[in-house]
């Protein structure tokens, strides 16, 4: 198999980090996203969306999303379990990631492609207005979040998941987004220096 991954960027971390948590390497083909590598002839043609990371397997079958490729290695090494243990925790994890996708890594996302001078080529058209709209979104869905993660050490339940995968890259991702931390949310702070310290963190 081999990887084409995009360094520190959102999705291809996560993937990244969810390898890290199993303790799998794969060979990996590092793409420079910030010379626009994720748009090359070699990329294009795995993934015509020009996007990472993308996964290839032995038998030529290309992968690309970053939580399909996730599952593909959960499947391949279900231990330890990042996306559900039975039908229902499954379920679970599979609702909080959405979730974490959806009104926190997509807000934050959102932020930083349509304010950041650095994204003008990329983010076309690049709509400020947009971009700013999401910052409180962002914000609005921690302040929830918070009084959750009251109750349970993790997004999901009482384990490390994918979906706190999810969001420590989201919360990360603020810091180049201009979106300020939550510091006086305790439950998140809590969660966000657990999830951050672990090894796979600095994948």
């Amino acid at each position: 198999m081999k990887l084409y991954d995009g360094g520190r960027a959102p999705n291809p971390r996560r993937v990244s980090i969810f390898l890290a948590e199993k303790g799998i390497e794969i060979e990996k083909v590092p793409v420079d996203m910030g010379q626009m590598g994720h748009r090359s002839a070699e990329v294009t043609a795995l993934n015509p969306l020009q996007r990472l990371p993308v996964l290839v397997l032995d038998d030529g079958t290309v992968l690309s999303e970053s939580v399909a490729i996730c599952r593909y290695i959960e499947e391949l090494h279900p231990e330890p379990p990042l996306m559900g243990t039975d039908a229902r925790d499954r379920a679970i994890v599979e609702m909080w990631n959405r979730r974490m996708e959806l009104h926190f890594l997509a807000c934050v996302a959102a932020a930083f492609r349509h304010t950041h001078p650095a994204m003008v080529e990329w983010e076309v058209p690049q709509l400020p207005d947009w971009g700013e709209a999401n910052r409180p979104k962002a914000l609005a869905f921690l302040e929830w979040l918070d009084t959750e993660l009251a109750g349970r050490a993790f997004i999901a339940g009482d384990r490390y998941t994918i979906a706190d995968i999810t969001g420590l890259v989201a919360f990360d991702f603020m810091k180049p987004a201009r979106i300020a931390r939550p510091e006086h949310l305790t439950h998140v702070m809590r969660w966000y220096r657990a999830v951050s310290s672990r090894p796979s963190a600095q994948a």
